[in-house]
């Protein structure tokens, strides 16, 4: 898709061009930074702002979590584009940067519970592609060590949805395949969940299909889900070489 984006001649940048005369900015669905934006808005770009209303729910959240005074813990991947604009939109407003924190998984917390004691409110938002059970894990283990814990479930309703109807079709498949991007995160948890309860493979696009012709051979009901991000095109590929038999 990145690919697509380049030939109609829009870029992807790591750093701002110093020309910004009739040049467009386009925030991606990840979102950025409050920094980030300002010093886009300052730099001249007309800015076309296109995060994602549900990660820009989480970042409003964690804004207003730091805001008042919370400890905020965002449950996600540190390294993800999502969880890095939440993280430095929530430092924007935290009296202490060191209130604001990032935990991958119960480890994680475990690890730092000993700081997090010591804060009187603590404050939790979820990156949006997380599961729901993650979140369940965190509210159970913090809940007998703070006296004041407010949870905002920010977890995309979609996400949500998407991985219940694969659970249920996972259980009527004996084989499952799961199409997008192994960068990912909503892919590959979708992976990850149905992976425990039927075999599993997770592709990119129809040519993968050839690393695992013995197990579509051997299925006799094959499920297929996507990624909230992969192409239609892709998916209707991928069920049409399946269908064929063009393996």
């Amino acid at each position: 898709m990145i690919k697509e984006l380049e030939d109609l001649g829009i870029k992807t940048v790591d750093t701002l061009p110093q020309n910004s005369e009739n040049s467009i900015c386009i925030i991606r669905s990840h979102g950025v930074s409050c920094k980030v934006l300002e010093d886009i808005k300052n730099k001249g770009f007309e800015v076309i702002d296109l995060t994602c209303p549900d990660v820009k729910k989480v970042q409003e959240k964690a804004m207003d979590l730091a805001k008042d005074g919370y400890f905020t813990i965002i449950l996600g991947s540190a390294e993800h584009p999502e969880v890095m604009a939440i993280e430095a939109n929530a430092k924007c407003f935290a009296k202490d940067k060191n209130y604001v924190y990032v935990a991958h998984n119960i480890e994680d917390l475990k690890n730092n519970i000993e700081t997090i004691k010591k804060s009187q409110k603590v404050g939790i938002v979820v990156q949006t592609t997380q599961k729901i059970e993650y979140l369940k894990e965190v509210a159970d283990y913090l809940t007998p060590y703070v006296k004041e814990l407010k949870i905002m479930n920010t977890i995309c309703a979609s996400t949500t949805l998407r991985q219940n109807e694969a659970r249920k079709l996972a259980k009527e498949s004996d084989l499952m395949v799961v199409i997008g991007s192994k960068k990912s995160a909503n892919t590959t948890h979708l992976a990850n969940i149905l992976s425990s309860i039927t075999k599993t493979i997770h592709i990119e696009k129809d040519e993968d299909l050839d690393n695992f012709k013995e197990d579509i051979k051997k299925a006799q009901n094959i499920g297929v889900t996507a990624g909230a991000s992969t192409p239609d095109y892709i998916i209707k590929k991928v069920i049409e070489t399946i269908e064929k038999g063009e393996i």
